[in-house]
């Protein structure tokens, strides 16, 4: 393949991801607008939390969807058709928001009209990662391909730490409905004009039969098994997203704006983070990355406990952005590097459901935790316990590492 073609690849995939940095309502352009919306409506943070763990559940059924890129094309499509339905969806549910009264009283539907586009965003997700698998695997370049995606996706998050945290401080979060519903036009767009598919045929008796035996042998290797333990103990972090924007705000007096500059400088990290990952990662061996990324995340969760003046929460912010990335790539090279071909989007998805379900229920425990142990022992206490709440299941990772195979056929023995 020339040198043209693979380029466009790292186009599509990275403005791809660009839209969904910028579009997905839990962590995007609306995550700190929504968290300050629902804290102006006397929201504690255990309620939020749940608000957000709610608003997040589509990530949380990303098997389903990749089963239904996998194995059921429409008109002999399995990518572009789900492609162009997400980013539908993603502008429908983004303007019937905008002509909501933003009031607790209509707290329940704005909630209903904000899972459209995040289930679109996550469908978007879902199938560009297996369209990702079948271009870049053949090729040997899964690794780079998503550190281009996720370093456009943290390109965003810099637009979006800025953006959104003005406005989070002056209450606008019609305007970031309307740029949602823009970013999924962009994504149409994307899916229209620009993904390239040959039709396959129409689902045949006895397929689905076939995706169950792949999806069952997938679920019994080692590496698939060892790469959900990983993510289940990487992403369990109590203190983090609703509990630390709570307490940088309420406790620690910072303004929305601020905040919104720390999330730019974490994204500015990982950034940084990606670039460097996609040049020198492939020259160090995969159980060295492993052991380096669990050390450097134990560490980059701990310094929260020096989390209190403006200078130290741009420090933190830097440094956990570079030091995130590192882990997060490191995992997705671990599921895009042994994900079977034929389930691509199904297994990848299965994977990365297990890390969103990871954050949403430990950002449940962290709220509530937070607001219990504040009671008992004053906030700085209680958020010190969740950060060395979060260390420590981390750290079990470490207990993995050994144990992670050190080729392809070895992955592929039944656990």
């Amino acid at each position: 393949m020339s040198k043209n073609p693979i380029r466009k690849l790292f186009i599509i995939f990275g403005a791809l991801y660009f839209v969904q940095g910028m579009a997905e309502p839990t962590a995007g352009l609306l995550a700190q607008p929504l968290r300050s919306m629902l804290k102006g409506w006397d929201y504690n943070t255990a309620g939020i939390a749940t608000f957000m763990f709610l608003l997040g559940i589509p990530w949380y059924l990303k098997p389903v969807f990749g089963l239904i890129t996998d194995f059921l094309p429409i008109r002999g499509y399995r990518r572009k058709s789900y492609l162009i339905l997400a980013s539908s969806l993603m502008i429908v549910g983004y303007l019937a928001a905008t002509l909501l009264p933003l009031s607790p009283a209509f707290g329940t539907v704005i909630l209903i009209m904000l899972l459209f586009p995040c289930f679109g965003v996550t469908f978007k997700d879902v199938t560009t990662d297996a369209a990702m698998i079948e271009a870049g695997q053949p090729l040997g370049l899964t690794g780079r391909i998503q550190s281009a995606q996720w370093g456009s996706i943290y390109g965003a998050s810099m637009l979006c730490g800025v953006l959104g945290g003005w406005i989070s401080q002056h209450g606008l979060q019609k305007l970031g409905f309307l740029i949602g519903a823009l970013m999924g036009a962009v994504a149409l767009y994307i899916a229209i004009f620009h993904i390239k598919e040959t039709p396959r045929p129409e689902l045949k008796r006895g397929q689905l039969k076939r995706a169950v035996e792949v999806l069952g042998k997938a679920a019994r290797t080692r590496i698939v098994i060892l790469v959900a333990v990983f993510y289940l103990l990487v992403n369990f972090n109590p203190f983090s997203w609703d509990v630390l924007y709570v307490h940088m705000t309420t406790e620690l007096g910072y303004s929305d704006q601020f905040v919104g500059y720390t999330y730019t400088l974490n994204s500015a990290g990982a950034v940084v983070s990606c670039i460097l990952y996609g040049l020198f990662a492939k020259r160090v061996p995969l159980r060295l990355l492993l052991h380096g990324s669990v050390l450097f995340m134990v560490l980059s969760k701990l310094v929260f406990i020096g989390l209190g003046t403006e200078t130290s929460a741009v420090i933190i912010s830097i440094a956990w952005g570079l030091v995130y990335m590192v882990t997060s790539l490191t995992q997705l090279e671990l599921a895009g590097r042994y994900c079977p071909p034929e389930a691509a989007g199904t297994v990848f998805a299965l994977l990365m459901s297990l890390s969103n379900l990871s954050v949403g229920v430990s950002s449940i425990v962290g709220g509530w935790l937070y607001e219990l142990w504040k009671q008992s022992w004053g906030t700085d206490t209680a958020f010190m316990f969740l950060v060395l709440m979060a260390a420590g299941f981390t750290a079990l990772c470490w207990l993995l590492v050994p144990l992670f195979p050190k080729s392809r056929a070895e992955s592929e023995s039944p656990a």
